[in-house]
């Protein structure tokens, strides 16, 4: 029998106690970027690979407001935010050659939102043919790229395109 190995899961079974505050306000303010899979931040907005992801290089667009009221955020950030969404795609698109995405946002927890409290998008990239018979039949997805392979993958490119600002 062949193994499956994606230990980063782990963490859905060893939750461990809750942290406090918001995950989304609180690692864009750490240092160590890799070790909280930060991609880049700019003014209003930070991207982040998703830690549980739905394919590689599935990430995480995210006001640096903590809002989950989409109407909530001034239009300024918004627009920042949405430029932020745009880059990111084609980010992940030159990185990884998708053929296509998934781009979403869950608007509140009975709409699938995990922290409907921070306002984040999802975008995820898609080949044809990337779901086979692993997770129709057998419930289970294999990821072809650790975490941290993402990461070393996707900074660079984040790195020329996001600015980090010292203000975090």
């Amino acid at each position: 029998m062949d193994q499956l190995w994606a230990p980063w899961r782990m963490d859905l079974i060893e939750k461990g106690p809750a942290k406090e505050g918001c995950i989304f306000c609180n690692l864009p303010r750490a240092t160590d970027d890799r070790a909280n899979l930060v991609l880049g931040r700019t003014r209003n907005a930070f991207a982040i690979l998703n830690k549980f992801p739905y394919n590689n290089g599935h990430l995480m667009v995210v006001p640096r407001a903590h809002t989950g009221d989409l109407g909530k955020l001034p239009r300024e950030e918004y627009a920042e935010l949405d430029e932020a969404l745009r880059t990111a795609i084609r980010l992940v698109g030159a990185a990884y050659k998708a053929q296509g995405y998934n781009v979403g946002m869950n608007l509140g927890q009975v709409a699938g939102a995990g922290i409907a409290d921070h306002l984040h998008w999802h975008v995820v990239p898609r080949w044809n043919g990337d779901t086979n018979f692993m997770p129709v039949l057998g419930d289970t997805k294999v990821m072809i790229e650790h975490l941290h392979a993402s990461w070393d993958r996707l900074r660079p490119l984040f790195e020329k395109e996001f600015s980090t600002v010292a203000t975090w």
